[in-house]
């Protein structure tokens, strides 16, 4: 649990760049307030990429009011998920993934931080091509240009880190928000423009199923990183109030935003959001739509940032969990840019239009992500309870395990049921990329994840019922001991 001195004696640190990775957070440096959790997560849903999503069910033939509807379910499962993982920041104190080292192991846990790190590059990557070709085609910008901007931009902001990104977020926020009102009114009173559409759009389980997925993976995706942003949060923060902003934050502008991006696919026959956004606008009143457009993309552009901050995280996690890292501000900044390389350079070998990018990289998100966000939560909220030992999961030989064969075997059970389920398709041809062999007897409807959630939640609850958490009070206590140490040394320095 090495440190970097704070020599500026706030978490910012020198010259604002925020010094803690990976480390625990002492309670001397918690700060921050817990309603600017509700900004952090409304604009972290109220820009481009949650735009697009509306497109899923409209692509298979769903009506309007059918893909509101299946958008609205799923993003309400999805942030049930999402919600409670944010409880556990000021608990913990720790980054979301590195926590996992108690379900998984000090090593075991690489297999659930894969899961997490294909997920920042899977957002990046498709946020790339959709800011490229969002702002080619509502600006005619160069998309060279822009992804270059967009990527050294959201790597300097997860650079300067934590509350860099909550100023920016809610900075953004309060400019954007009465834009896209403004232009919400519009469709609402007929003033933005749109035709009745001339395909026959109705209800089908296949679209409304892949539009709920697609809507339910959008906030289950954000599980794996959203304790990030609530571990400098004090330690008796109520959990119910950290809950309620997350949820609130995170859910009401992804409902809205989906549906707002199903009626320009049905009304406007918008096949990119950006533009949709622009058109619709534009005819609300001059440059309404071109202003929107360009914060919504600067408002992506920060929620890469987010990404390659919680990337770090899980990167500096799963390499000390076999070589021991020092959580120094130089090992931040050399993930981040590494992690920035990665992400730029497939997204630029990427044809594929953005919409299906998007679709694809979300189904994938959540196949991998369901069985570790199932394991983690039943084991916080009902096997150990919130109680934990902070030192012991620095230590290889700690009580949780270098390789925990509890974890892992019920997320192997989880996603290995999910396999004969998936269903992977091109958003833009409806051609298959896979279908399980159970899928193709429901209509290829996708259900694996449900089947994913389920099964990996059953598997580590019957495994767990013999642990002995009795046992583990006492490295607790001890740890609760240091962690004091700690605290009182931070305040005395």
């Amino acid at each position: 649990m090495a440190t970097e001195t704070n020599q500026a004696g706030a978490p910012g640190g020198i010259r604002g760049i925020e010094v803690r990775s990976i480390d625990w957070i002492p309670d001397t440096e918690r700060h921050g307030k817990v309603w600017h959790q509700g900004p952090l997560w409304f604009l972290g849903n109220f820009q481009y990429f949650t735009i697009p999503i509306g497109f899923v069910g409209p692509a298979f033939g769903l009506s309007l009011w059918w893909t509101i509807l299946a958008g609205t379910l799923g993003i309400l499962i999805g942030t049930v998920f999402m919600a409670f993982h944010a409880a556990q920041g000021p608990t913990f104190g720790l980054p979301q993934m590195i926590q996992s080292r108690a379900q998984f192991g000090f090593r075991g846990v690489v297999v659930a931080l894969f899961a997490a790190l294909f997920t920042y590059l899977a957002f990046n990557i498709a946020d790339q091509v959709l800011l490229a070709e969002g702002l080619h085609g509502a600006f005619g910008w160069n998309a060279n240009v822009v992804a270059i901007v967009a990527t050294v931009g959201a790597a300097l902001l997860a650079i300067y880190g934590y509350d860099w990104l909550h100023r920016m977020f809610r900075w953004l926020l309060y400019i954007l928000l009465p834009l896209i009102a403004i232009i919400t009114i519009g469709v609402i009173t007929g003033h933005a423009g749109g035709v009745a559409p001339h395909t026959a759009y109705g209800f089908n389980w296949t679209g409304f199923m892949a539009q709920l997925s697609a809507a339910a993976a959008y906030n289950i995706t954000y599980a794996c990183y959203v304790s990030d942003y609530s571990r400098y949060l004090p330690r008796k923060t109520a959990l119910g109030s950290v809950i309620g902003w997350v949820f609130a934050g995170a859910a009401t502008p992804a409902i809205w935003l989906i549906a707002l991006g199903a009626w320009l696919a049905i009304r406007l026959g918008a096949v990119d959001g950006l533009v949709g956004l622009q058109t619709a606008g534009n005819h609300v009143f001059s440059h309404l739509g071109t202003a929107a457009a360009f914060i919504s993309a600067a408002a992506l552009a920060a929620t890469m940032g987010m990404n390659a901050y919680g990337g770090m995280l899980t990167t500096l996690a799963g390499v000390d969990s076999f070589r021991k890292v020092t959580p120094t501000r130089r090992a931040r900044v050399v993930t981040i840019l590494a992690l920035t390389v990665i992400w730029f350079v497939v997204a630029k070998s990427i044809s594929t239009s953005a919409v299906g990018v998007v679709f694809t990289s979300l189904t994938l998100m959540l196949y991998l992500l369901v069985p570790w966000t199932t394991v983690n939560l039943i084991d916080y909220f009902f096997v150990r309870r919130g109680h934990y030992s902070i030192i012991d999961i620095f230590k290889p030989n700690g009580i949780y395990g270098v390789w925990s064969p509890r974890g892992l075997l019920a997320y192997g059970i989880g996603f290995a049921c999910e396999i004969p389920f998936m269903v992977l398709l091109n958003l833009v041809s409806l051609k298959s990329y896979y279908t399980g062999p159970l899928a193709t007897h429901i209509n290829s409807v996708d259900v694996a994840w449900v089947v994913g959630a389920v099964t990996a939640g059953i598997a580590y609850w019957l495994l767990t019922r013999n642990l002995d958490v009795a046992a583990e009070k006492s490295a607790i206590a001890e740890s609760d001991r240091e962690l004091h140490a700690i605290d009182v040394a931070s305040e005395r320095g």
